[in-house]
């Protein structure tokens, strides 16, 4: 039996270190399957108040951002839709979606999309997350809700999930193909945000192979030599990825070329693709490179977005983001999510 769990917001990546307050959840969310893979999910604000809630990465976006995990026994599936990192400082009203009290919701996505798929067989789906929500009149986030779905058991058609893979691939490639220009003063600061990436792997990469183990251990609770040497070996392949404008693994593009760049998305990847987009918000609201010790910069959210592609490391978000949340994983975690790297490099670069 193959185990299939969502994280509906997982992929929703927060560009300050914002804890969030969790209020007992009014939220219901029921899933019901309408084809092979595809997913229908009716999601109900229970409560007696109207509920605002943040769209953008979320199980009420448009895009095929992380809305589940998928396991084969105990061997997770790699995610490969979109993940976006958003600044909460830059939502707007239409970043959210009001609720009403009593209110539901359709909201249709396919498992197959961002999931391989292909092999069939017995899955058991349900979703687990939270919604991020504001104050009726603010955009500001004050806290989160939660909810965990029904469970659904199915037998997989592995074809015809192949197909539905295949076909969104192929779209999305065809939009890549068209639109790769990065130009001037975008293409300057994407080059200088390379270099500055390979500084902070760099640095990253001696301070995981003979830094304070207590460096280690703050951020991934760990500082054995398996850990040093995983560590090392992340920020080794990001040290050669950003060694170059030229070649590598991977594409970077200054167009929005999925689209995604709305509702305070800042930069997102695709890690099948082997693609990052930044976005006009990277460009316009960062600086280069920081000192500050839990500072954010153009290189470091490179250096996070580095970190999901699959030939780097394929690391996860968990819904997770913020010096604040980084210390609040378990080692398995941390040692699989991206801004714990991001977190780590800049501590090394900023000797604190």
């Amino acid at each position: 039996m193959k185990f299939f769990t969502g994280a509906l917001l997982a992929s929703l990546a927060n560009a300050a270190s914002v804890e969030l307050a969790k209020r007992d959840s009014p939220i219901d969310l029921s899933l019901e399957l309408v084809g092979n893979t595809a997913i229908k999910a009716h999601l109900t604000n229970t409560g007696s108040e109207s509920l605002k809630v943040l769209k953008t990465g979320s199980i009420l976006d448009t895009l095929e951002v992380e809305k589940s995990d998928v396991f084969a026994g105990a061997s997770k599936i790699d995610f490969d839709g979109v993940r976006v990192w958003v600044d909460y400082g830059a939502l707007s009203e239409e970043s959210f979606q009001v609720l009403e009290a009593g209110e539901t919701v359709e909201i249709e996505f396919d498992v197959a999309i961002d999931h391989d798929l292909t092999s069939g067989g017995d899955f058991t789906i349900n979703s687990v997350g939270a919604l991020a929500y504001a104050e009726a009149d603010s955009t500001a986030i004050a806290g989160t809700v939660s909810f965990n779905s029904n469970v659904i058991s199915t037998h997989v058609d592995g074809e015809a999930a192949a197909k539905v893979r295949r076909d969104w691939h192929a779209q999305v490639e065809k939009r890549a193909v068209v639109q790769n220009d990065c130009t001037g003063t975008r293409r300057t600061a994407i080059v200088n945000a390379l270099s500055n990436c390979r500084t902070l792997a760099s640095t990253a990469a001696t301070a995981a192979s003979s830094g304070p183990a207590a460096r280690l251990t703050e951020f991934y609770k760990s500082s054995t030599s398996a850990t040093r040497s995983t560590v090392q070996g992340v920020f080794n392949r990001i040290v050669s990825e950003c060694g170059s404008s030229t070649s590598g693994a991977s594409r970077i593009y200054c167009t929005d070329i999925y689209p995604a760049c709305s509702g305070g998305v800042v930069a997102y990847a695709v890690p099948a693709l082997a693609y990052q987009v930044y976005c006009p918000l990277w460009f316009n609201n960062y600086a280069a490179m920081t000192s500050a010790c839990r500072g954010i910069s153009q290189a470091g959210v490179l250096l996070h977005e580095m970190t999901h592609l699959t030939s780097i490391r394929g690391t996860q978000d968990y819904n997770c983001y913020g010096y604040n949340c980084v210390r609040s994983l378990s080692a398995a975690q941390n040692i699989n999510h991206a801004d714990t790297y991001m977190y780590f490099a800049q501590a090394a670069y900023a000797n604190c």
